[in-house]
């Protein structure tokens, strides 16, 4: 009886795994979940946790054992989808950014929004001028530190707290002189909810970028935001396309494709390529959600989505989830008391780490405030000051993706919205999907190569693997093949074509040799089978067996004879 009580125990601790998720103030929240509970059941415990009703836009994000993002499917066995061993770590994040911040029902949800848009703003994903980045981050200090004291905040203050992934001493001075002279007074509310309402009006709020190549190998980093799908070069969104223009988002390996139909019906293809196949699904799949979620009325209208062509299963996928509307409705629902909000107190040069970061750091000394960045990829500073736009299938409609800018200018017969300037520009911090393990390398490598300098961070990092300068040179030379196998993007196109339409044609012969042994089968054999009994027996298939089968039956056999009589005459 106590073997079985045991036996029995040990099972039930092998069916229960710890989760750790990293929450938006950095704090962590751990609980242990059963092998076959499902996403929507961990974020359920974890909305309870940070008393969250508006929950829909938020979600959870993991990295899986080769490194890719995804975000936890709430209708899916988390154990299943992570694919690691436990104990299991996932990050809490804002997956579908609103599309008025300001208009959340709840404080609550406007402070976990306010500490997700300064996560962007460190990390490189909410790019913005010097201007417009001095006051974001006069509203973070005033949000977290309260008003301007000479006694507690001496000469220089703000340089001691990490805003973003660069400073300038310039910069530093104009965030202290808008927190002295202008928002004094301002409660943390108040603070982060003018906070919210400036980001909502820089051209990069709500992106996630995904890295790609255009078709000319250009890097390129595609996202979605509430307002629609957004193409960055640089420092500088290229093109523009409102959800409503947009018909089809369709993925194949590593090539991610876009239809879009705009007025005068123009329609046009965007074509793009991933780093993996693993990446470019997940790309996919947020474009898929994205667009769910803010292009729908309601829920209902949801439909699953194939990515496969004719005859050939693909990825399928089906957003459940509420959409914005809903969502928006039941938040006017909303009423009980305002929960209580424990605001995090600002650690200065905090680093905001996050899963894909790797080694969390608490600080970042001030000597090594300013070479705390990580880059996207390599190439990435060449980029920065150009207006490269991603050539399309027609090429004709080219100027119909010219982005309706707040602020733009002409280059090259062509208008680009610049959404920062250099004295500004975090563009490369923004971490790529997935994380490679050997990023870091070609990073340092190419940075080498150009004759750039690394932070003191990268090479602390890389101490214990500097290469050789033979091996640099091999590394190099292997970044150069790589660089350049970009180049043939139309000729993967032929191929790809080429492959397709063979297989439609060999789908289509198997098809007619099946229908053709059925016909034999069923006019030639005496297979006396219920199911072709009832089929003899139809008034239509006799009708076609004697007026159509037979003649034609004759009259092969009639050539057939011929063509064997001229052969024994010759």
């Amino acid at each position: 009886m106590l073997s079985r009580l045991m036996s029995g125990s040990s099972r039930s601790l092998e069916r229960e795994y710890s989760c750790t998720v990293r929450l938006l103030d950095d704090s962590e929240y751990t609980c242990t979940i059963q092998r076959d509970a499902k996403g929507q059941y961990l974020f359920d415990l974890l909305c309870h946790h940070l008393n969250l009703l508006e929950k829909d836009y938020f979600g959870i994000r993991f990295v899986d054992p080769d490194k890719q993002r995804h975000w936890l499917e709430f209708t899916k066995s988390v154990v299943k989808q992570l694919r690691s061993q436990p104990p299991f770590t996932m990050c809490f994040r804002v997956k579908f950014y609103p599309a008025d911040p300001a208009a959340l029902k709840e404080e609550i949800t406007r402070y976990l929004v306010f500490l997700q848009i300064k996560r962007d703003l460190y990390h490189g994903r909410l790019l913005c001028k010097t201007s417009d980045a001095a006051l974001l981050a006069a509203y973070i200090l005033q949000a977290e530190i309260g008003d301007y004291d000479p006694g507690k905040h001496p000469e220089g203050y703000s340089s001691k707290f990490q805003f973003f992934p660069k400073h300038s001493e310039k910069l530093e001075r104009k965030i202290a002189e808008i927190h002295k002279t202008e928002l004094s007074g301002q409660t943390p509310a108040t603070s982060e909810l003018n906070f919210l309402r400036k980001a909502q009006t820089l051209e990069t709020y709500g992106v996630d970028p995904h890295p790609c190549k255009d078709v000319s190998g250009n890097a390129a980093f595609l996202a979605f935001t509430p307002f629609g799908f957004v193409v960055l070069q640089g420092n500088k969104r290229v093109h523009f396309i409102k959800w409503n223009e947009v018909t089809k988002l369709k993925f194949e390996g590593k090539t991610f494709y876009l239809y879009v139909s705009q007025k005068e019906e123009k329609k046009i293809i965007l074509t793009y390529f991933a780093p993996t196949p693993e990446a470019c699904k997940h790309l996919w799949k947020c474009g898929i959600e994205n667009q769910a979620f803010y292009k729908l009325e309601k829920s209902s209208q949801v439909r699953t989505v194939s990515s496969s062509n004719l005859f050939f299963k693909g990825s399928r996928f089906r957003y459940s989830g509420r959409v914005a509307k809903e969502v928006m409705e039941s938040s006017a629902k909303i009423k009980r008391e305002p929960p209580e909000i424990h605001r995090a107190g600002m650690v200065p040069s905090r680093s905001c780490p996050s899963i894909t970061h790797g080694p969390r750091l608490s600080s970042v000394p001030r000597t090594r405030r300013r070479a705390v960045h990580i880059s996207i990829m390599e190439g990435l500073e060449s980029l920065r000051d150009s207006a490269h736009s991603t050539p399309v299938r027609a090429s004709s409609h080219g100027d119909t993706f010219l982005p309706h800018a707040r602020s733009s200018r002409a280059d090259s017969n062509e208008r680009v919205a610049v959404i920062a300037d250099e004295a500004y520009s975090p563009a490369d911090s923004v971490l790529p999907t997935p994380v490679a393990e050997h990023s870091l390398e070609l990073m340092l490598l190419s940075r080498q190569i150009n004759g750039a300098t690394c932070s003191i961070e990268e090479e602390k990092e890389s101490e214990a693997s500097t290469p050789t300068a033979a091996e640099l040179e091999a590394l190099g030379g292997e970044l150069r093949a790589l660089c350049q196998g970009h180049g043939r993007p139309e000729e993967e196109q032929v191929n790809k074509f080429v492959l397709s339409v063979l297989r439609l044609l060999l789908v289509t012969m198997g098809l007619l040799f099946v229908l053709l042994l059925l016909l034999i089968i069923l006019t030639e054999s005496d297979l006396d089978i219920a199911f072709f009994r009832d089929i003899r027996q139809t008034p239509e298939f006799e009708q076609f067996h004697y007026q159509y089968f037979c003649p034609l039956r004759r009259w092969f056999a009639c050539k057939i004879r011929s063509v064997v009589s001229l052969l024994i005459d010759t």
